[in-house]
């Protein structure tokens, strides 16, 4: 099992295999779906163009939430051609294992993110202003998640 050389490693990838193969002329209607629907107009936000289909899905990130107050976190990405089709693979792959009560997606190319070149810059002007580290605080006890 962890090599990934037994019996049962052999029966999953050759199902994996065999569902490629008989989904097939899923993804070809899809395509010509999407063709039909350029045609007919431009795509607009939520939309996935053309070029987005024939290149391959859009990967879409991945953020999950264990449980009721917890921060969503981080799982991984997922490739789908629109949000409710990443949702659904998004809870196939990281919510099979573990207590999941929520989950996110997000287009990868939608998050903006800093660089390591901005850490002086962009993070310094809190630097002066003690008030806005919680060092002066006490939680009170009892109080989760924060």
């Amino acid at each position: 099992m962890i090599r990934g050389h037994g019996p049962c490693n052999r029966e999953r990838l050759q199902a994996r295999r065999k569902a490629h193969e008989e989904g097939a002329w899923v993804r070809e209607a899809v395509q010509a779906y999407a063709r039909k629907r350029q045609q007919q107009a431009a795509p607009t936000s939520g939309e996935v163009s053309m070029a987005e289909i024939e290149n391959g899905m859009r990967l879409w990130e991945v953020f999950v939430q264990p449980r009721t107050g917890a921060p969503h976190e981080h799982v991984g990405s997922v490739r789908a051609t629109h949000a409710e089709m990443a949702l659904q693979h998004a809870r196939d792959v990281y919510a099979r294992r573990g207590p999941v009560v929520s989950i996110w997606v997000v287009p990868t190319e939608a998050i903006y993110a800093t660089r390591p070149g901005d850490e002086g810059p962009f993070f310094d002007p809190a630097d002066n202003k003690p008030y806005r580290h919680p060092l002066f605080y006490k939680v009170p006890h009892g109080v989760k998640n924060i």
